[in-house]
Formats: structure tokens, sequence, C-alpha cells
């Protein structure tokens, strides 16, 4: 019986061997990258689980703590998603007494974020960990090294990225920036 309008899957074989070897790609790095952001997020979502809240919480409480009077269309392009997206977040962190808006001086329809003293204790409780956790990787390592694994951060973040790097807040030297 034969089903003219019925699709048959492919006949497939599994393959046994693991990718990898032989590759140009750098799985290893690859695999470090996935696993240290995946230990270094996770401080920080347990906290964040306590309030309710998730990692575009902690996006934007860490932005709008970095940079007071940031605008929401300047925060949109760094975190580079949709208005849509941000609106429901933006609104618990405001109602919530993190985040407060201003309309902007010149233009009334523009929207500046300012860090309350409740957003400013959040975003120290979720930076604390994860500055921990940097520093512990950095007992290791000397200042050439600290310089090393920044030029590479750096190098993997898309050029294009507005406010991505080189904000001027950070002291160099691996020290907790007061945010």
């Amino acid at each position: 019986m034969n089903n003219p309008g019925a699709t048959n899957p492919p006949v497939t074989e599994p393959l046994c061997a693991p990718i990898g070897e032989g590759n140009e790609i750098d799985f290893e790095i690859i695999e470090l990258l996935f696993f240290a952001y995946r230990d270094f997020i996770s401080d920080p979502d347990a906290i964040l689980e306590t309030y309710g809240f998730g990692r575009a919480h902690h996006r934007v409480v860490h932005f709008v703590n970095r940079e007071p009077g940031l605008t929401v269309a300047a925060l949109l392009d760094t975190l580079k998603i949709t208005k849509q997206s941000l609106a429901r977040v933006l609104k618990q962190l405001v109602e919530g007494g993190y985040v407060h808006q201003v309309a902007g001086p010149e233009d009334r329809r523009q929207r500046k974020l300012y860090p309350t003293r409740k957003g400013r204790e959040l975003a120290l409780a979720l930076a604390r960990p994860q500055s921990r956790r940097i520093a512990e990787a950095f007992t290791a390592l000397d200042t050439a090294d600290r310089q090393a694994v920044v030029r590479f951060l750096k190098g993997m973040i898309d050029q294009e990225t507005p406010g991505a790097v080189d904000s001027g807040k950070s002291d160099g030297a691996g020290g907790e920036a007061a945010i």
C-alpha cells in the first residue's frame, strides 16, 4: 500500500564516533565557553529565582546600573532585543522599585532609565558571585594573562555592538567597579 501523499523519513544510520577530531572547528574552546557561561550565570540565576526574575531582568539591571540615564532605545540596541521583549521585564523592574524611568529633557517620549537603591543592591548581589568566580580563575594568572583574556573576550564580541566594551567604567585591573 503506497500512499502518494505520505512522506517516508530517509533511511539513516547512527554515527557512533564523536564529532571533533580532524575538523577545523575548535570544539575544546566551544565547550569551555559553554561550561564557563553555564557556571558563571548559575549563582545569579539562583538569586534571580528568589525574586521571580530571569536572565532578562539581570541584563537590564546590570546595564542600567552601569550607565544610569541609559535610554530605552540604547538599552534595546545593547541587548539586541525588541521593545516588546523589553516591555514586560522593564515593567516588572519599574513596578518593583528596581528601576526608575524618567522622560527625556528634550524629547518627552524618550525614556531614561536609572537604578534605584533597591536596583543597585540587586545589581551588586548578582555581580558579587560572578566577580568572585572571575577572581578565583585569575589567581593562577599574571597581568599579561589577564590582558590576553580581555583581548580574547573583546575579540569574541561583534564590533558593531553598540556599548559592548570600553564603557570607561572598568578600572582595568580587575577590581570591582563602582556600579
